[in-house]
């Protein structure tokens, strides 16, 4: 391997076979709703709307699927069923213009605070904010891989993960996006909100990178649209660690996207309506 690959190992995940048309894919549609009349005045009302609808429906894919509408009235969740994993997927949401420098400096405090968000209140005190040790639980999310990355590993390449955000990369905001998202789900370092963390990470790491500035997409939608059938045949298929499994998923990621930004491009069409 030559030393820039080793610099800059997304970039070699970009040149994957499938993955350009990906990317491409993502960033038409993304664009083609940055493009919409609407925003040139609502564009924050846009960005909220969608910062919701993404929160609800990664709850959603965390097994706690709450109607949108309940979520708008509701200022107190109780202690329904579900309710720690929606209030979860509200706080990160709710902070993620407050995460996005932190992400950019400090990767690591960055996920840190996202999980604290997720899980506070929902696990164990002295396990929240933290990888997880050898020996404690996991709970994995409904359909999502059955297969469990052992304690050492998963705060391995945890470490690992955080190294590459940190460094300078090439490799489209997509590629970034879509590998963050899959080692958080697939390895488990919390054992508790990994998915709420690794679709808030997925989501802001578009912005980040310049995909979406205005985080205008709901990928998290997309996903929901596409199935958890989809989702863990995905993932399955990243985990396997082959060249065509990678590129896989990030098309499921690409194509996530595209209809959480068709679905943001409703909110403004809707929005013209009044």
């Amino acid at each position: 391997m030559s030393q820039q690959l080793q610099a800059d190992p997304l970039a070699a995940v970009a040149e994957l076979p499938g993955v350009a048309q990906a990317v491409d894919s993502a960033r038409t549609a993304v664009d083609r709703l940055r493009g919409h009349k609407v925003l040139r005045s609502r564009s924050a009302q846009v960005t909220a709307e969608s910062a919701l609808r993404g929160a609800r429906a990664s709850a959603a894919l965390a097994g706690a699927d709450w109607p949108l509408e309940e979520l708008r009235r509701r200022t107190d969740l109780g202690d329904e069923e579900g309710s720690a994993v929606v209030r979860g997927a509200l706080r990160i949401s709710g902070e993620l213009s407050e995460l996005l420098p932190i992400l950019r400096q400090a990767p690591a405090q960055a996920l840190t605070r996202m999980h604290l968000l997720a899980a506070a209140g929902a696990a164990d005190a002295d396990r929240i904010g933290r990888p997880r040790l050898p020996g404690e639980s996991v709970e994995v999310e409904p359909g999502r891989l059955a297969e469990k990355v052992d304690a050492e590993q998963a705060a391995a390449r945890l470490s690992a993960l955080t190294g590459v955000l940190a460094a300078p990369s090439k490799a489209p905001a997509l590629v970034v996006a879509a590998i963050a998202h899959a080692e958080l789900l697939a390895t488990t370092p919390f054992g508790w909100g990994d998915g709420l963390v690794a679709r808030a990470v997925f989501r802001l790491l578009l912005v980040d990178r310049g995909l979406d500035p205005n985080s205008l997409a709901a990928p998290e939608v997309g996903l929901v649209e596409l199935g958890n059938d989809a989702y863990r045949t995905a993932l399955a298929s990243y985990a396997q660690g082959t060249a065509a499994g990678i590129a896989a998923w990030i098309a499921h990621c690409s194509e996530a996207l595209v209809l959480g930004a068709q679905d943001s491009l409703a909110v403004c069409e809707a929005l013209v309506r009044g």
